[in-house]
């Protein structure tokens, strides 16, 4: 850069600073900036020009006035001036103005775009550095239109000087970060793979970022950087630091480019090839040997330096997870740092801990830190460390200590901050209900839980101890025993009363045999608690009385007192008032039989996905919650790492993951629910029906919702292949979409893939949904639309941009903007590609997009038609077919269907017109004669 000489030194602008720092008010100092204000105008418009160094100075002015919270409204175009300036200290004031103060939307842009245009075309290091720098900072769509296709060209070049290659490669990065739409892929992507070898390390840094954030789009235009990537890395760690001394931050070589080498690597799965994956892995023992290594500096520096690098190489080993050996090592290390001065650290150790505890390799060496993890949950002063503790808790947690675990977090919930405590709940609920062998535990486990913490037991919780007390039969009696003791206490929370009216409603026959739970006994322990309550919980507790009265005639008369009150007959709350009376009333006319029948036992909860999980999930957003591979889980609801466990049950309910306690009960099909349900229990579907289609899902369909069929249709079976390859293109439900626009064009045990379509003249839009249905991210998701050339010719379809990251459970949507050019038969083809388990997965499905979907429907009367008919008696232009039907037709629907697939329409809108006669032949309706008529100069239609 430049020297700045002495003349540039501005007293004036030293001058004004000094004063501003000098007023005793903020009075003072707006009348201050106000002269100034006033006297900067008066120079701009005055009639003698001003030299390139006044304008700097006021334009310097203005531009301390702004950042002092001032508005500035004048003065841009003399900013705009400078650009042109062959001072470099003017045109550094000049674009640095604008970076501040012009906003993307402002008249100046075209003049701006000329000064940075002149400035790359120059050639001067310095004043492209200072045009790209401009680019980077503004970042507009304008601007990335206007120089979007030039800078990748100076990237690439070869008499680029380094310096501004990092500064293209920076401001190409920025560009691809606001507008990745208009940054182009062409041959300068292989080209930029190469700057990885390039000698100067600053070049090599600013290359990585801008390779990793594109090869998160594009995985398969960088896979050439692997190697390259790797090769360099293993320059550095294997490296003195001597060797790199320019470079070479508090003894440790190049930081930050291994940081970002090892980020890219994390873009791909472990190297195919045994040479280059040995390389790596070197390179990652030498990285964990080094951390061993004594320090070789005091300074806070060098340990952050060196812990930033051996971080990233274990999330790197996490990503790849090939490796036990590696995964094993980087665990022991994480472990030291469990008990590290630096809270930092300790953070760090337990967020990375919390990965490797779903690897099956390093699971067991993650068991192996269980009391230090306990400890730090009882002894660390930082919340977000304890959460971080309880997170690794829940991950580690297995048969063998589950016991432990879930004993560990009650104890620690009684003391635990409020920020955490909900989450603590959600996690303690779910592992004592995964883990339960002996479903007795589990129940006292969850009203100790509602004891401890009933304020944060959500309704998820008690909604699902109630599931699963209904769907065990040998845990009811212990159920209604045990709640019937918590109840007794003086002081219970509301959420345990209703617990307890609930199971005691449907189950306290069970207890009814000892005098000390006789029914009375029970009535007048829930009802003593009923003043107490809110009005949903006395609502619960009526719909329990009632029960009553069907389980124990003897306390009929003293239930039906309670409801024939005043304070329930004329109570002012209209639910509360409604039940009693509806009660009150079945219970004096409805025979014992019809009590018996309406007021029976629950029937079983159909197996989903635990609402509690869900939950979790919401709260922690998607992707947070560690993994607990069903694959690894027993019916009794334990998990092993077993590698000999089948993946899924083909038949499993439509849910995103199986039940947490899969029961052997179905529910009837006949049951509906009613309003003698304690509480609403009826399943949530987990995905929202975004296209507000009111499908209806098929049971057993899939285990992602189908929230894209038709009433009309079922919804598609599951293909048993992760997906066709790159050249099988899969067509299995194209002909459904020839007569609907809405629907599911592909589904296997991965992905689903919903259309929405809509068509207005010669322009379509399909919506595509993409829906993960499995627990783990899709990485370096991409999609594109393929056709053949003469297709490009007569359809052209535009796709949106997607994000590359598409999380467990969660759906994607892209538009696609399609125009019709002219008339075709071929039809494009949507290519899927996405990494899932470090595999690549390519899907390739047909587009429904067919030459019917374009056409609009007229109205004629039938002499028109036959008039228009009769006038096409060119033999080429009719053609006739008689065909027998599969099965029996009627006409009417049958019309209704050729009206959607391609002929009844008066206005085509790629090529000539259509018309057709249809007749049904037979009485039967089995045989069809079908006579179609084109014109190239007219349309006829029916």
């Amino acid at each position: 850069m430049p020297a700045v000489s002495k003349g540039d030194g501005m007293r004036g602008l030293a001058v004004f600073i000094s004063d501003i720092r000098n007023c005793k008010s903020k009075e003072a100092e707006v009348k201050r900036i106000n002269k100034e204000l006033a006297n900067i105008r008066s120079k701009f418009k005055g009639d003698k020009a001003l030299d390139g160094y006044s304008k700097k100075k006021y334009v310097c002015k203005l531009l301390f006035i702004f950042l002092l919270g001032h508005d500035i409204d004048f003065g841009h175009m003399e900013a705009v001036n400078l650009l042109s300036s062959n001072k470099y200290t003017e045109k550094q004031i000049g674009y640095l103005f604008i970076s501040v103060l012009v906003n993307s939307n402002s008249d100046l842009i075209s003049l701006i775009n000329n000064g940075i245009k002149n400035d790359l075309a120059s050639r001067n290091p310095t004043f492209m550095n200072l045009a790209l720098h401009c680019i980077a900072n503004v970042g507009s769509r304008e601007m990335a239109e206007a120089f979007a296709s030039q800078i990748p060209s100076i990237l690439v070049a070869g008499d680029t000087m380094d310096s501004v290659k990092q500064s293209a490669a920076l401001c190409l990065l920025r560009l691809n970060r606001t507008s990745p739409d208009l940054v182009p892929m062409g041959e300068w992507t292989a080209r930029v793979v190469h700057l990885l070898n390039d000698q100067h390390l600053g070049v090599v840094t600013a290359a990585t970022s801008l390779i990793t954030t594109l090869a998160q789009k594009s995985p398969e235009d960088f896979r050439t950087s692997i190697s390259l990537a790797v090769a360099r890395l293993s320059r550095i760690v294997t490296s003195a630091s001597i060797d790199l001394q320019d470079y070479t931050y508090y003894f440790v070589a190049a930081p930050w480019l291994s940081v970002k080498l090892l980020r890219l690597l994390q873009c791909y799965p472990p190297p195919e090839d045994a040479a280059l994956r040995s390389r790596l892995t070197e390179c990652l023992e030498t990285i964990l040997n080094k951390a061993q290594e004594p320090p070789k500096s005091k300074k806070v520096q060098h340990s952050n330096a060196k812990n930033a690098v051996l971080f990233e190489a274990i999330a790197l080993i996490i990503h790849h997870d090939s490796e036990p050996t590696l995964l094993v090592r980087a665990c022991n290390q994480l472990g030291q740092f469990l008990q590290h001065r630096e809270t930092n650290l300790r953070y760090l150790a337990l967020e990375s801990m919390c990965t490797l505890a779903s690897s099956e390799f390093s699971h067991e060496a993650v068991k192996t830190h269980i009391d230090t993890v306990i400890n730090a949950l009882k002894t660390e002063r930082d919340v977000s460390v304890r959460q971080r503790a309880v997170d690794l808790l829940y991950a580690m947690c297995d048969r063998s200590n589950s016991k432990q675990i879930v004993a560990e977090m009650l104890s620690y919930l009684e003391n635990a901050d409020y920020s955490i405590r909900e989450e603590i709940v959600l996690k303690v609920a779910i592992l004592a209900e995964k883990y339960a062998v002996d479903y007795t535990w589990y129940v006292d486990t969850i009203l100790n839980l509602i004891r401890i913490a009933g304020d944060h037991v959500s309704e998820e919780v008690w909604y699902r101890v109630i599931q699963i007390v209904i769907n065990q039969d040998d845990v009811q009696g212990y159920a209604a025993k045990t709640v019937f003791e918590a109840l007794q206490a003086p002081a219970c929370h509301e959420n345990l009363l209703k617990v307890g009216g609930y199971i005691l409603g449907e189950f306290g026959n069970l207890i009814a045999g000892d005098p000390r739970s006789s029914p009375l006994v029970q009535f007048n322990l829930l009802h003593s608690k009923f003043h107490l309550c809110s009005v949903p919980t006395r609502a619960l507790l009526l719909s329990a009385y009632i029960k009553f009265i069907n389980l124990f005639p003897e306390v009929k008369p003293t239930i039906q007192d309670v409801l024939r009150s005043d304070s329930q007959l004329r109570n002012a709350d209209v639910e509360l008032q409604q039940r009693a009376i509806e009660y009150l009333r079945l219970s004096c006319i409805a025979s014992t039989d019809i009590l018996a029948t309406v007021l029976e036992e629950m029937p079983p909860f159909p197996e989903r996905e635990s609402s509690i999980l869900a939950k979790l999930k919401k709260k922690k957003g998607p992707g947070k919650v560690p993994d607990m591979d069903e694959a690894r889980w027993n019916v009794n609801g334990n998990t092993e790492h077993s590698e000999n466990t089948e993946p899924t049950n083909k038949s499993s309910p439509p849910s995103l993951v199986a039940d947490l306690l899969p029961t052997n009960r179905p529910r009837p099909a006949s049951y509906s629910p009613t309003i003698l349900s304690a509480g609403n229990m009826a399943p949530s579907h987990p995905f929202t029906d975004l296209l507000n289609m009111n499908s209806s899902p098929a049971a057993g369909a899939s285990l992602l919702v189908d929230v894209l069929s038709d009433l009309s249709s079922p919804a598609p079976t599951p293909t048993t292949g992760p997906g066709p390859g790159p050249t099988d293109v899969c067509e299995e439900h194209f002909s459904r979409f020839v007569c609907k626009n809405n629907g599911v064009i592909f589904e296997n045990q991965l992905l689903q893939i919903g259309l929405k379509s809509e068509y207005r003249q010669n322009l379509g839009r399909i919506y595509v949904f993409y829906g993960n249905k499995t627990s783990s991210q899709f990485l370096s998701f991409s999609s594109s639309v393929t056709s053949s050339d003469t297709l490009k010719t007569q359809l052209n379809v535009h796709t949106m941009p997607v994000d590359p990251t598409v999380e467990g459970g969660a759906q994607l949507q892209q538009i696609l903007n399609i125009e019709c050019l002219s008339d075709f038969s071929d039809t494009p083809v949507l290519n899927v590609q996405f990494r899932y388990g470090g595999t690549l997965q390519n899907i390739a499905v047909k587009l429904p997009v067919m030459l019917n979907k374009f056409f609009q429907p007229t109205e004629m009367t039938s002499e028109d038609f036959f008039q228009r008919w009769k006038q096409l008696g060119v033999p080429q232009q009719e053609v006739q077919t008689i065909f027998k039907a599969q099965h029996p037709m009627d006409t009417d629907v049958t019309n209704a269907k050729v009206q959607k697939t391609a002929s009844l329409y008066l206005k085509p809108l790629c090529g000539g017109g259509v018309g057709l006669i249809l007749k049904c032949c037979n009485v039967s309706g089995f045989t069809t004669r079908e006579t179609l008529n084109r014109s190239f100069n007219g349309s006829l239609n029916l």
